[in-house]
């Protein structure tokens, strides 16, 4: 979102519209924050946490796609794939999170029932914790937004997301700074002491 400021703006307006800036977001606001929700998912098809889905073999003969793929055979899916097929996506490279609100009455959900993507794995074997994970990760990027102004620092005009490639596959160290927005939340008037929520 760093390098899409439009974006991030419009995720912190819509979490002041709805929240207001005399309170922290809080669990129950989530069906509301639909473009912030949006973000999310948008950067998850990008940028998925691991690129693949573990193995799973074929329990029959099949043919996907016009592939045919035998009995046993082991399948990998690259989430990396689907998230960024152009036939799935328009544009599938750029950050439009805007293409996940189809409908300005319906909430968004993080995960996609109609495999386009992959977030937390699908089926018998899908993630267990679903509901806990993407209710952390909404409440912390909305905190993170809601409670910080973040800017790149001077010199950089760009958040690199390529993965480091030194022995293991993982992000950049990720270096912005974060102005406080809130600190009305923070502060107690009267001892001027900083609270911990």
């Amino acid at each position: 979102m760093m390098n899409n400021p439009n974006v991030l703006q419009e995720a912190i307006n819509e979490i002041d519209s709805v929240v207001g800036k005399d309170r922290l977001v809080d669990e129950c606001d989530i069906p509301q924050l639909n473009y912030l929700k949006a973000c999310i998912r948008e950067s998850t098809r990008l940028h998925p946490i691991v690129p693949f889905i573990p193995p799973h073999q074929a329990m029959e003969d099949t043919t996907i796609a016009g592939y045919f793929i035998p009995k046993g055979s082991h399948v990998l899916l690259s989430r990396l794939g689907l998230g960024q097929n152009p036939k799935t996506w328009e544009e599938p490279l750029k950050f439009k999170p805007e293409r996940h609100l189809t409908d300005k009455c319906s909430e968004v959900l993080l995960t996609e029932p109609e495999l386009r993507f992959i977030t937390f794995g699908s089926g018998r074997r899908g993630c267990m914790g679903v509901t806990l994970g993407t209710t952390m990760t909404v409440m912390l990027l909305a905190r993170l937004l809601q409670g910080f102004t973040w800017s790149k620092p001077s010199g950089v005009s760009s958040i690199s997301l390529m993965e480091t490639h030194e022995g293991t596959a993982i992000a950049k160290p990720l270096v912005l700074h974060a102005q406080p927005r809130l600190t009305n939340l923070f502060i107690n008037k009267a001892d001027q002491s900083v609270m911990v929520t």
